[in-house]
């Protein structure tokens, strides 16, 4: 990192970036049409490039391509989820709406049919396998004190959320206990939140502060 005078940039999608960038940071003072500016012009970029990339990463092959395919057998079943998806725009006429229910229960009964093995594997399968760990090994104290605390952790937090029993003695403690495991976790995941943010809000200032005025070289 040095310091040398800042040189004049002729490129316009610098001095673009750097004005968007600074129209954002408006927003710290009050809320102004700059900052109004930059953020619609966000959304319709965004909104613009999630059209086109679904359009050629999702329609162009695994609609167009198989209908225009001679060789593609049952072609007649892509039809019927074009069908479906043109149901699904019903919504905007108030005539019309009750078919795109048709549409949404089908997408929802396959959806639900062919992921519930997914998520069963994942979500709960695979976490269960993960709390079966061995509790000491004379080898590896440092991990054996982490299964311990993490099998604690996964026991109280379930305690927690039992409540056919009411919290008093033995399983108020532990249940106690639990919420302590989770305010660790949720502190974690906030703590981690705020540091993902404050990374990109490092990177924003390194970009006005080097490419653009050129003050500090990183």
């Amino acid at each position: 990192m040095g310091f040398h005078p800042a040189p004049f940039f002729p490129d316009p999608g610098v001095w673009i970036a750097a004005l968007l960038t600074l129209f954002i940071f408006s927003f710290l003072y009050k809320d102004n049409p700059f900052y109004k500016f930059a953020e619609h012009l966000f959304v319709g970029v965004s909104a613009g490039y999630f059209v086109v990339q679904q359009f050629w990463q999702v329609i162009v092959p695994n609609l167009i391509d198989p209908v225009m395919d001679p060789a593609k057998p049952h072609r007649w079943t892509y039809f019927v989820a074009v069908l479906l998806c043109l149901m699904l725009f019903t919504r905007l006429f108030a005539k019309a709406s009750w078919l795109s229910r048709f549409a949404i229960a089908v997408i929802i009964g396959v959806y639900a049919g062919a992921k519930t093995t997914g998520f069963a594997q994942a979500e709960v399968v695979a976490q269960v396998q993960a709390t079966m760990l061995p509790l000491w090994d004379s080898a590896n104290i440092v991990g054996s004190i982490n299964n311990i605390v993490l099998v604690i952790g996964v026991v109280c937090t379930l305690v927690f959320f039992f409540f056919s029993t009411e919290h008093k003695g033995a399983i108020g403690a532990t249940a106690k206990l639990g919420i302590w495991y989770l305010m660790v976790s949720f502190g974690a995941a906030y703590g981690f939140t705020v540091m993902s943010r404050i990374s990109l809000l490092i990177g924003r200032f390194q970009f006005l502060l080097d490419p653009w005025l050129g003050i500090v070289r990183f």
